[in-house]
């Protein structure tokens, strides 16, 4: 049969699609480092991987013959040319070679591990030891999992996911790092590509075989639907508001308002320390004062910004507005707070109606495009108390009615908080109503985020974000060229088409890719290389009652 002229050309294209995967690094070095990260602790490990790993075992832990693979064993770890003893560690064994099919390493070479006293003296001395061993070296940023990537231990995604759950600070960063490393995200985008990679077969079948009787004639229109789901998965899985990266890089939220309306106070509370300089002269807050918070699970970069106002003179003062406006046009969240006292006066002295008071209040402070989506009817009443009135707060605002202790009635202000649920009153001076306000922030932060899951991963770099977008304009670009060209279309430029989206896919796991990309990924992977917000470590934040 004609067809089977077709097996090689299938061939082609599988070892074409996996040659850079299926590239094994012979490293002539062995390279060693510690594996625990820097710092004073009961035990560190030094991680030795490569062709002579073995001579850790015989020359500083003095071993005779190999032991049993992963085993732990007490040796006295010494130094291999004085017979100095440095230490009292466990040693264990991970053969690379033992089934070759499947190495049972993490680098997929020979690995040794010492497990040490985690004194900065004890792992000086054996690091040192470990360097003047044959062929041995210091291991690069991230070259372990470098040449674990290469022996197919790791794709690309893994190992993203690998170094997100080395430094995820909060439980949901963890959940969604555990996911990747898994390899949830891997197998969407390999069920893609292998769905593309079958639809250039097809194709490249209907270019040699289009004359065969064996060959359907509606091969074409066949691979036109299933490039049509796959751009349609596509363009939902990229619509995804970005809550993936999000929740890899922490929720900016942005608190705003009038001077003296108890920002700095709220971040305080939520701190729970003094992080703001908190004082009853307006103005005191004058630059941006960040801090990193784990709220419910959630990674927030809380920002306390300057009081917006436009009467002031200060220099000083109108260089930190235009800081606190910035910010507030970066923000993921914005929590406008307001003074309730002020708020409960001038809707009595004024008549006016909550909405129309919040109008006026964001036009004061030059603000009503970033909270509101549309423009309010300052006539407009308020409905029914216990009725749910449509209000066109934008869903990343939250208004938050401070001070509501120097109230003596408190009743109007808690029928608000029931009317609409982007509305929160509190007293940062009594802690009243602040658990009613954690709620809500959680609603907000879960809608941002969303919850991680192993069945609908979510995006979690931008890197993948760039490829997605290119594979989709490929697998748009061919079926334009389908439909404007009909039975006279290219098939060839058609194919190419199918084959830069597989590309586009490929480079997001590492299936094909350049070495320039790869050493900025594992450059990037080495513990303690990637900060959070200055250094600033994520605090809890529970709820908690007054």
């Amino acid at each position: 049969m004609e067809i089977m002229r077709l097996l090689p050309r299938i061939v082609s294209l599988l070892n074409s699609a996996s040659k850079f995967r299926s590239k094994t690094l012979r490293y002539k070095s062995t390279i060693f480092a510690l594996s625990s990260g820097y710092g004073k602790c009961g035990v560190s490990v030094i991680r030795v991987s490569g062709p002579e790993a073995s001579a850790s075992l015989f020359g500083i832990a003095g071993m005779k013959k190999f032991p049993t693979p992963r085993q732990a064993n007490l040796r006295k770890i010494k130094n291999h040319l004085t017979n100095e003893i440095l230490d009292y560690g466990i040693v264990i064994w991970f053969p690379g070679k033992c089934v070759a099919s499947c190495p049972k390493s993490f680098t997929g070479e020979d690995v040794c591990e010492l497990h040490v006293h985690g004194g900065f003296a004890v792992v000086t001395s054996v690091l040192e030891t470990l360097g003047k061993l044959n062929d041995y070296r210091p291991a690069d940023p991230g070259e372990f999992t470098k040449r674990a990537f290469y022996a197919g231990k790791l794709d690309l995604l893994e190992v993203e996911g690998l170094a997100d759950l080395i430094q995820a600070e909060t439980e949901y960063q963890r959940k969604q790092a555990l996911y990747q490393m898994e390899g949830s995200l891997s197998k969407v985008y390999m069920v893609w590509r292998q769905t593309l990679l079958k639809c250039v077969a097809h194709v490249e079948a209907y270019i040699d075989f289009s004359e065969d009787e064996n060959i359907e004639d509606d091969i074409l229109e066949q691979n036109e639907k299933v490039i049509q789901t796959l751009v349609l998965d596509l363009k939902r899985h990229l619509a995804d508001g970005r809550r993936g990266e999000r929740l890899r890089d922490g929720v900016k939220v942005a608190i705003i308002g009038e001077p003296n309306v108890g920002k700095s106070s709220l971040l305080n509370l939520l701190c729970r320390q003094p992080a703001a300089i908190v004082s009853s002269i307006p103005g005191t807050t004058r630059d941006i004062v960040e801090r990193a918070l784990n709220i419910q699970g959630f990674p927030v970069i809380l920002s306390d910004t300057a009081g917006l106002r436009v009467d002031t003179q200060d220099v000083v003062e109108l260089e930190g507005v235009q800081r606190a406006r910035k910010c507030v046009s970066l923000a993921d969240l914005v929590l406008l707070v307001v003074d309730s006292k002020k708020f409960y006066e001038d809707i009595k002295n004024e008549k006016l109606s909550y909405e129309d008071y919040v109008k006026c209040y964001a036009e004061q402070l030059k603000i009503s495009d970033v909270i509101f989506e549309t423009g309010l009817k300052s006539n407009r009443k308020l409905a029914d108390v216990g009725v749910k009135s449509k209000f066109s707060l934008k869903e990343n605002c939250l208004l938050i009615f401070n001070k509501t202790d120097l109230l003596k009635d408190e009743l109007e202000l808690k029928l608000l908080e029931r009317k609409f649920s982007n509305v929160c009153t509190i007293s940062c001076e009594n802690n009243s109503g602040i658990p009613n306000m954690m709620d809500s922030l959680k609603r907000k932060l879960t809608t941002l985020c969303a919850n991680p899951s192993r069945e609908s991963p979510s995006i979690t770099q931008s890197r993948h974000r760039y490829h997605l977008q290119d594979c989709l304009h490929s697998m748009e670009t061919y079926l334009n060229m389908y439909k404007e060209s009909a039975q006279n279309c290219d098939v060839v430029l058609m194919t190419e088409c199918l084959r830069q989206a597989m590309r586009h896919l490929g480079k997001i796991t590492g299936h094909v890719s350049t070495e320039d990309i790869l050493d900025v990924i594992f450059s990037d992977f080495c513990i303690g290389a990637h900060t959070f917000v200055q250094d600033i470590p994520y605090q809890n934040v529970e709820m908690f009652l007054s």
